[in-house]
């Protein structure tokens, strides 16, 4: 009877033990929170890029998608190449450091990035290539409408209206 109170007690902190590991773990792959991560992006879209294997959503704004057009001079015109490009120019050939602070629905890194210390979000939201998403950016947002720069030259529905209108 010793015997198998011993081994189970044993094999009971052992699984408990495997649960801690496997929580902590998890812990660090879901909520990467204030981890950095460093290097040259590929940019994906107006709001998304990757480093290494990491695919990171910029937080704090919301950019037009691939395939959304809007409108300008009369003219229509794919706005989600346009803030993609826009992307790629403020980020080619530099280090682009980002602090995680979550994760997104798509299972994507959420962070704060910066080029040469200047913060990519605000960036893009000051030239009217994205809009704030949450608040965080509403001030440069006000700024960009107020220049009519990006976007906010011609007409355009805010992506996440966009994507809600395409089911």
């Amino acid at each position: 009877m010793r015997r198998r109170r011993r081994r189970s007690k044993a094999s009971g902190i052992q699984s408990l033990i495997i649960a801690l590991a496997l929580a902590g773990g998890s812990a660090l792959v879901l909520k990467p929170n204030e981890r950095g991560l460093e290097g040259r992006a590929q940019v994906t879209d107006g709001d998304t890029i990757r480093i290494g294997d990491a695919k990171i959503r910029i937080k704090g704004i919301d950019a037009p998608e691939m395939e959304q057009t809007c409108f300008r001079a009369g003219r229509s015109y794919r706005c989600g190449d346009v803030a993609r490009r826009a992307l790629i120019d403020m980020v080619s050939g530099e280090n682009v450091q980002c602090r995680a602070a979550g994760r997104d629905r798509y299972q994507r890194i959420l962070a704060r990035c910066t080029v040469k210390g200047s913060d990519i979000g605000a960036r893009m939201v000051e030239d009217g290539w994205a809009v704030s998403y949450g608040r965080d950016y509403d001030l440069q947002e006000m700024q960009a409408q107020s220049r009519r720069a990006g976007l906010w030259a011609g007409a355009f529905e805010r992506p996440q209206d966009w994507r809600r209108s395409r089911g």
